[in-house]
């Protein structure tokens, strides 16, 4: 009758679609029966494909999960042993199961001592630090010598729960030579590797001897160790607690008191001390001395795939020349991303609100010391006539040009802001100083001037002649062409210096404000992005003070811009417009269509700023998951596990059986055979003595 606690035996499944077609791929055809079997090549590149990235564990390692899948110990895997391999890979206990039956050779269900530790020091590394398998540690899970008994299934997996930590704990005394509970860095590094070395990243394997530096001395004491070992045994919540903390962050990173305050948040059981937190915060701080560190900063601990950013041989230049080559052409299409996704995101904004700049310009260009010639009350007045004399459609006059002129100026100004603020923010947390924000929105501003002032000319002689055909007879109405070739190249740029004046300091308190309504008032960070309507309000929010406050220059510009008609002031220069308006309308007239001008350029940047950013989620430059990253892009998440979970449970097992040497399924060199520990691997019957290489 089989043992209550051994693994619970399958009736022969049934193979699937998936397991047949990957037997088929790596099965062979045995001459002898006729039939197609898998050999060990085969099954290792079934369970392991090639080319994959294995970090720690050898490929070849995989092969000792062949005598799990052999039963009939041949050498050769028949389809129905492959669909009872797959059958025990689904299992939850997998992983502990497939460990289990590497060490129960005659299939009893359990697990004889004697048997267990030939196979250990058959496949142990011949360096490796000893291990006694009569001390106290181990008499309470086996028995004493004269005593020992056989192990069951929950026996033997709760044995290998805390094999590593009594490893850690006989390898430590054996070092210490002194008995003085201290031992050498380099002593250290020689443990952590031989026991944990196929679960940690490149990133804390190079760096275990720098653990002396977290206390005085110079060496690495017995508790640091233990606190060591507590941190990498603990990784999923590690990783847990880090992310809920980073999210409540608001630039995404957290200190070691954050760290512990949201430990106690989440944790009742498992709590972890100061040693612990400083060992975490001095592996993961090693490159960022702040003590504010992000999600990134910790996946060079916490994620075992992680390693140095160019292979072990390569120099450092070489690498650095590869990258900034990529970097450079990177660069120029994300310039090309920005400026295609602002000109779109600008034509959107410029056509929602087109009517309104309409009257705006109508009411900026009306002189009101002119008695008689008073055409409009007020903005609303303005529009109420402008549709009764010109219809729905005057609204929109000059809109075509204005769309496509405003395409590659919105572009401009977007694309310029994006690339001033990444070259002036910190690489790193993305903060960006005020005078620097204000700069890269002044900057914009200065360059968008190029496509503005010949867009901006021949959109406002557009929508005045539309009241100077109601007021003067005999002029018959120009089209863009007509006025662009009437003005010629000079001409296009009249009115450029106030069109500096204003856009300019538009920009510098439009993209600020912006920013900062984003980030402290909506409370967007890099973990708490804003929705659409978040977005177009903040938009809408910014542009009051910014066009309000350049509204007196915005007046300029529209009176040097616009063909003065028969009895009016020609205005000369900048300066000669500004002190004629003073004298003649007072100051106030520098304020006529303020409240137009607001109306028109808040929902406009807001609806530009929005579709933006919208369009950026939308149409993301390809490859844009492997760009480095920007300010909005400094959370590096965690990768995620996509394997298949058989795979991953293979792997799992793997690791349960390394945790007692790293040698384990290795070959033995110089007979360059398998693991040889293994009954039945290879063709050698089953019950025949284990042969040392």
């Amino acid at each position: 009758m089989p043992d209550p606690e051994s693994p619970v035996k399958m009736n022969e499944p049934q193979l699937s679609a998936d397991a047949k077609a990957t037997f088929d791929k790596y099965s062979i055809k045995d001459e002898a029966s006729g039939t197609q079997v898998m050999l060990v090549d085969g099954f290792v590149n079934a369970i392991a494909p090639e080319g994959a990235n294995y970090h720690k564990i050898k490929r070849e390692q995989f092969a000792i999960l062949f005598s799990i899948a052999d039963t009939t110990h041949t050498g050769k895997l028949s389809i129905q042993d492959w669909a009872n391999f797959e059958n025990l890979l689904s299992k939850a206990d997998a992983d502990y199961e497939i460990a289990f039956r590497i060490f129960d050779t005659e299939g009893s269900g359990t697990i004889k001592f004697d048997q267990f530790q030939k196979l250990y020091n058959l496949n142990k590394g011949s360096d490796t630090i000893p291990f006694d398998w009569n001390s106290e540690w181990t008499t309470l899970y086996l028995g004493g010598k004269k005593n020992r008994h056989d192990m069951t299934y929950p026996q033997f997996t709760q044995m290998l729960r805390g094999l590593q930590g009594e490893r850690v704990r006989q390898a430590f005394h054996h070092l210490d030579k002194n008995g003085d509970g201290y031992i050498e860095p380099r002593d250290f590094q020689r443990i952590i590797l031989e026991t944990a070395q196929h679960k940690l990243s490149d990133h804390l394997l190079e760096n275990l001897q720098t653990l002396c530096n977290i206390s005085a001395g110079g060496k690495v004491s017995y508790a640091n160790v233990r606190a060591f070992q507590n941190v990498i045994r603990e990784m999923d919540l590690v990783e847990l607690i880090i992310r809920k903390a980073a999210s409540k962050s608001k630039d995404g990173r957290i200190t070691r008191s954050e760290f512990l305050d949201e430990a106690a948040r989440n944790t009742r059981f498992s709590m972890f001390t100061p040693m612990e937190a400083d060992i975490l915060f001095h592996f993961a701080g090693l490159d960022e001395t702040s003590g504010r560190l992000s999600v990134g900063d910790f996946a060079k601990v916490l994620d075992a795939s992680w390693h140095a950013p160019y292979p072990p041989g390569e120099s450092s230049m070489e690498s650095e020349i590869e990258d900034s080559g990529k970097t450079v052409l990177r660069n120029v299409l994300e310039s090309a991303h920005h400026f295609a996704l602002g000109s779109l995101a600008g034509a959107f904004g410029a056509f929602m609100v087109y009517p309104i700049d309409l009257v705006k310009t109508r009411m900026q260009n009306q002189r009101s010391q002119q008695v008689g010639q008073m055409l409009y009350k007020n903005s609303l007045d303005c529009a109420k006539k402008v549709i009764r004399n010109e219809g729905f459609k005057g609204l929109y006059s000059g809109v075509v040009p204005q769309l496509i002129g405003v395409a590659p100026e919105k572009a401009i100004k977007l694309t310029v802001n994006d690339l001033a603020r990444r070259h002036f923010s910190d690489p790193k947390s993305g903060a960006i100083a005020l005078h620097h924000e204000m700069f890269s929105g002044g900057l914009a501003g200065a360059c968008q001037v190029i496509f503005t002032n010949p867009l901006e000319i021949v959109k406002i002689r557009l929508q005045v002649q539309g009241e100077i055909a109601k007021t003067v007879d005999g002029v018959p109405p120009r089209s863009a062409i007509w006025i662009v070739k009437n003005l010629g190249l000079v001409g296009l740029y009249k009115g450029a210096s106030a069109c500096l004046l204003r856009d300019v300091p538009f920009s510098a308190i439009y993209f600020t404000s912006y920013n900062h309504l984003k980030r402290d008032y909506f409370g967007e960070s890099q973990t708490n992005k804003l929705g659409v309507l978040q977005l177009l309000t903040a938009g809408a929010m910014a542009g009051m003070p910014a066009a309000y406050l350049t509204t007196p220059c915005d007046v300029i510009k529209t009176r040097l811009q616009v063909e003065a008609r028969k009895g009016e002031t020609k205005y000369h220069n900048l300066r000669h417009c500004a002190s004629t308006i003073f004298k003649e309308e007072g100051m106030k007239a520098f304020f006529k269509g303020g409240p137009a001008r607001i109306l028109r350029s808040s929902p406009q940047f807001g609806f530009t700023l929005a579709a933006y950013e919208v369009l950026q989620n939308l149409l993301p430059l390809p490859g844009s998951a492997f760009a480095p990253a920007t300010e909005t892009e400094n959370l590096t998440p965690l990768r995620d596990t996509i394997a298949p979970l058989p795979y991953l449970r293979s792997r799992n097992a793997l690791k349960l059986i390394l945790d007692l040497d790293q040698n384990f399924g290795k070959l033995n060199v110089p007979n360059h055979q398998g693991w040889m520990g293994i009954p039945g691997y290879g063709g050698k019957p089953s019950g025949s003595s284990p042969v040392a290489p």
